[in-house]
């Protein structure tokens, strides 16, 4: 039977990924969430996995507590979520939010798994170093963010030297039709609300400020290996394109589906396989219309902050994933405004290129995780120098 795993199964992309999981039919190995331990023990006894953890240390007796009597093994911190990583799975979701998704991911296809990436800051941080390990190991790494599945599937069968242009497409998140002079002022519950995408907190605020999409531009670099400058984000309102490969006949290919995470984590899920998934089927009759416009790079500054990482490469992923979640975290605590956060991560990545610190041929695990630590002192450092 197969095995699989889901890191991250407390969040969005871990419950969709459940939603599509029958008891039984897999042996479920490890399922790992946050805080939220009721949600992960009753999963873990549903799922009947072998072991359940959560990233907090001080809830190990709360999760400990749920899964009396159930056979369920829990466990607790970074070193638990490792060696859950290395317990064999064939297949594996990497849905932990930020760079704490980054270890156990290398754990993972270190073991030859099918890593089912939702984890967008391992390739940012160490898109490099987690293809080489792929490699290294006979792994395989499926794409999950909507956007980098559609490239995928679009690419399928096709030659990529064939291709002139990848188009992420994107809503421009909750603030989008915001005048430019609010947006200094919009808080975090304003750019926590998404119009299409039901997710997390952060990842909506970091759609709002485009810095998800920059991360996604970063991702499509380093998984797919195109250059920069083949690489570009449009302003797509309904979220039902959701990537657009053009190609030197001039042909695009798109992908079209509603907005649902479970198209995406369902391909992965299936691979090579197509499986009927429970998702809402357009009717473009009903759609009528696809809108787009060019993004607005004073509004979203973020996007222009991408495409200098993807020039620079070395270890300025690292600085720019450390950075904004350092960022971002201040603006939650509104200890910094909403666009501070695209200034507070320009002025770390110039602070830190300056000291020398983005230079790297080949990225090691302790350069990626030192350069982290270093960008969100350095960020936290700044960041009164903004108020």
């Amino acid at each position: 039977m197969r095995r699989i795993s889901v890191f991250g199964a407390t969040g969005s992309v871990g419950q969709n990924t459940l939603d599509l999981v029958e008891p039984g039919a897999v042996d479920v190995v490890a399922l790992t969430g946050g805080g939220n331990v009721a949600q992960l023990a009753r999963d873990a006894i549903r799922f009947g996995a072998e072991v359940a953890v959560t990233a907090h240390d001080d809830r190990l007796d709360d999760l400990r507590a749920a899964l009396a009597g159930s056979g369920v093994e829990a466990a607790a911190g970074e070193a638990a979520l490792a060696e859950a990583a290395d317990r064999p799975a064939d297949w594996v979701m990497s849905a932990i939010v930020g760079a704490a998704g980054l270890v156990p991911g290398l754990r993972a296809l270190r073991h030859g798994s099918t890593l089912a990436l939702a984890n967008k800051e391992s390739l940012v941080c160490a898109g490099p170093l987690l293809m080489a390990v792929a490699a290294r190991h006979g792994a395989r790494i499926l794409p999950v963010d909507s956007e980098h599945s559609a490239v995928f599937q679009a690419l399928a069968g096709e030659d990529p030297a064939s291709v002139e242009k990848v188009v992420i497409t994107a809503s421009g998140g909750g603030l989008r039709d915001v005048p430019l002079d609010a947006l200094r002022d919009a808080t975090p519950e304003q750019a926590g609300t998404h119009p299409n995408w039901n997710m997390g907190q952060r990842i909506t605020i970091d759609s709002a400020s485009m810095f998800n999409k920059a991360m996604e531009l970063i991702e499509t670099k380093e998984f797919f290996g195109f250059a920069p400058d083949k690489i570009e984000a449009i302003i797509h309102p309904q979220s039902l394109i959701h990537a657009l490969v053009q190609f030197n006949d001039g042909a695009l290919m798109a992908h079209l589906g509603a907005p649902d995470m479970r198209h995406a984590i369902g391909y992965a899920l299936n691979w090579p396989a197509r499986a009927p998934l429970p998702v809402a089927r357009l009717d473009l009759a009903e759609v009528a219309r696809l809108d787009f416009r060019a993004p607005d790079l004073e509004r979203f500054p973020a996007l222009d902050l991408a495409q200098v990482v993807m020039d620079r490469g070395g270890l300025s992923g690292a600085v720019f994933n450390a950075a904004k979640e350092a960022a971002l975290d201040l603006f939650i605590d509104r200890r910094i405004r909403f666009t501070d956060m695209a200034v507070l991560v320009k002025r770390v990545l110039d602070r830190l290129e300056g000291q020398g610190c983005l230079d790297a041929d080949t990225l090691t695990l302790d350069m990626v995780l030192q350069t982290d630590a270093l960008a969100r002192r350095t960020a936290h450092a700044l960041a009164p120098d903004l108020t």
